[in-house]
């Protein structure tokens, strides 16, 4: 039976809680709330307005064209390439990582443990940590300044092989794949036809975590790419951030293309949300 002390402790937990997601979503929004301000501002109103309130002329447009502009263009290069790095790294690491969980839930072969435990491992080790020895694998192989000495290391995704064999163990039954290869099928037919479709909710999300991460990865490239043309968005505007004392509107132009830079995470996480909250929920469970 219910008592009201009972009730009242109830609806307190829950204001509490409400109250607490309240403050850590304000705390996590103002930044972005902020940067929206941002782009509706002229260079002297950044520094004289208040950051949490609106330019009275609104010049958004303006300087999203004035962003596109600035140094000949060289914006729209560093979006280009932070999409290749982005595309193409996380479409490589999500297929190696599927791949890699669904061999080590569904193949025996030596030393199976100690693979994936050296896997586990990975996860553990900071992606920051190697950096400098990569650049000097990258170097001994002269693909320092080239997109490869990006793309490559981007395509191991440790964690990726843990979550796939996670929702492996739980997406594919054995029966289907015995069922697969008695029809005739190889093993990497069975694979591309049956545990990839599967799988695909596990792939989409390790697919996304991938692609939110090398978009946002400043430190790999850093070190990796002193080419201008092949600069990363985040290296792009710490550049420019840097020559603000040669250039006082880099500030905002950092401002309008820090703005730009989160629409396409944007674009692409509102709309997959749902199934990617859905691939980690089964991937937890399996």
């Amino acid at each position: 039976m219910t008592t009201p002390r009972t009730t009242g402790n109830r609806w307190t937990g829950r204001a509490t809680a409400t109250t607490l997601v309240a403050i850590a979503a304000l705390y996590t929004l103002m930044p972005l709330i902020w940067l929206l301000f941002g782009v509706t501002k002229t260079l002297p109103e950044l520094y004289a307005s208040n950051g949490f309130s609106p330019s009275a002329g609104f010049h958004v447009l303006g300087n999203i064209a004035d962003l596109f502009r600035q140094d000949d263009g060289i914006f729209a290069r560093w979006i280009l390439n932070t999409a290749v790095y982005a595309l193409g790294g996380a479409a490589a690491a999500t297929l190696l990582s599927v791949a890699a969980g669904y061999a080590f839930d569904k193949f025996d072969f030596r030393g199976k443990g100690k693979w994936y435990a050296l896997v586990i491992a990975g996860v553990l080790v900071p992606n920051t940590a190697i950096v400098v020895p990569l650049y000097l694998l990258m170097s001994n192989f002269q693909l320092t300044d080239t997109m490869w000495s990006v793309l490559i290391p981007v395509m191991v995704n440790p964690f990726g092989v843990y979550l796939a064999r996670a929702y492996s163990s739980g997406a594919i039954p054995g029966e289907l794949l015995e069922a697969a290869r008695l029809d005739g099928a190889g093993e990497l037919r069975t694979f591309f036809q049956v545990g990839l479709r599967l799988m695909a909710p596990g792939a989409l999300t390790i697919f996304l975590i991938q692609f939110i991460g090398i978009w946002n990865n400043f430190f790999l490239p850093l070190v990796m790419i002193t080419d201008n043309d092949l600069f990363t968005l985040g290296q792009g505007l710490f550049t420019w951030n840097s020559a603000v004392g040669q250039n006082p509107d880099y500030t905002r132009m950092v401002v309008v293309g820090s703005a730009v830079a989160t629409l396409p995470l944007l674009a692409l996480f509102i709309p997959l949300q749902r199934r990617w909250r859905a691939g980690m929920a089964e991937g937890s469970l399996k």
